[in-house]
Formats: C-alpha cells, sequence, structure tokens
C-alpha cells in the first residue's frame, strides 16, 4: 500500500469539493483501503452470516459520498467522520429492514456492564444505539457527533477536536458526558 500524507489527501478533498472532477478520481485509491477498514470493523461487530458484506457497505458509503453536494471537505478526518455517519446510517437502516422482515421481530433492550458502555452494533443493539444517539442529538448534537466520530468513526482525540474545531480536554470532558448519558438511556 502506498503510504497517503495527509496534507495530499486534504488537497483532493478541497479540489474535488471546489468541483475538480480529476480530484475525485485521484481520491479514490487514496481512501478506499481505508473506507474498507472502517467498513471491516463495523462488520466486525455485526453478527456472523449479516447480510450485508464489507465491500457491499465500502462501495454504499462512497456511493453517497460521491452524491454529497455543497461539501467543503475540511481534512481527511472530516471526511472519514461523515463517511462513518453514512456507514452508520446504511447499517441502521439495513437492521431496522432486517428486524421488520423477520416475523414478530422486534428490538430487545440490552444491558451494558461497565467495560463496554457502548454496545456492539448487531442489528437490535445497533437500532437502540441509534435510536440513544439521535434523541441526544436532539438537545446535545456535538456530544452526539463525538460519539460519533470516536465509536463508529474511529477517529482519534485529536482529530475529532481539529474537525469539530474544540480543545483535546473538550472532546475528552464531552466524550466521558455522552457516554454515561448514553449507557442511561440505553438501559431504561
Amino acid at each position: 500500500m502506498k503510504t497517503v500524507s495527509s496534507k495530499d489527501l486534504t488537497q483532493q478533498l478541497i479540489a474535488w469539493g471546489n468541483g475538480d472532477k480529476e480530484a475525485l478520481n485521484k481520491l479514490i485509491p487514496l481512501v478506499y483501503e481505508e473506507l474498507h477498514r472502517l467498513a471491516a470493523r463495523y462488520m466486525r461487530r455485526e453478527d456472523p452470516g449479516h447480510t450485508l458484506q464489507t465491500t457491499a457497505l465500502v462501495n454504499e458509503a462512497y456511493c453517497r459520498l460521491v452524491e454529497q453536494k455543497d461539501v467543503r471537505w475540511q481534512n481527511r478526518a472530516h471526511f472519514y467522520g461523515i463517511a462513518a455517519q453514512l456507514m452508520r446510517r446504511i447499517l441502521v437502516d439495513h437492521a431496522r429492514n432486517r428486524v421488520r422482515a423477520k416475523r414478530g421481530g422486534t428490538a430487545q433492550k440490552i444491558s451494558l456492564d461497565e467495560t463496554a458502555v457502548i454496545p456492539q452494533p448487531q442489528s437490535p443493539q445497533l437500532i437502540l444505539l441509534d435510536d440513544a444517539l439521535t434523541h441526544l442529538a436532539e438537545f446535545d448534537p456535538q456530544k452526539s457527533r463525538i460519539v460519533e466520530l470516536k465509536f463508529f468513526g474511529g477517529l482519534t482525540t485529536e482529530e475529532i477536536a481539529e474537525v469539530e474545531k474544540i480543545s483535546i480536554r473538550r472532546v475528552e470532558r464531552e466524550w466521558r458526558k455522552a457516554r454515561v448519558w448514553l449507557y442511561d438511556a440505553i438501559q431504561s
């Protein structure tokens, strides 16, 4: 794999955001492997025999990324944050459709222990987490984005601080608060 600098990736993202179609063609090979790694991370958390495959998740996320209009890409962390958001949405939609398709299928409440404050996103648990994050976003969008970027996007605290334009300490503080809130929300 060819190592790509964050600066090169950011330059291509900015060019693409400014309407340069050639930049998109250059960007695809630069981001595909990382998107695949991100999708594989999601899929490892799913039930064995999941009907959506890693490559299909990458392809669907890629299609939705390409459809993004008027996005002013800031940097690689911003791009992968949005990719994570899209993958979360794809998996949640897929999980909801599977639950609906099952005869009498309903999401079950789950319990969390101290070591796993946020559930592994298997279909019913993913739906519960998504519902909790959606509710959290209604009154504290920043906490919700931090959870999404960290848990789903795999971004580091430093990358989240860069995307959100806040301090690292604030990201850490908001992450702790969000985990407590989600724990309580999912328990009830």
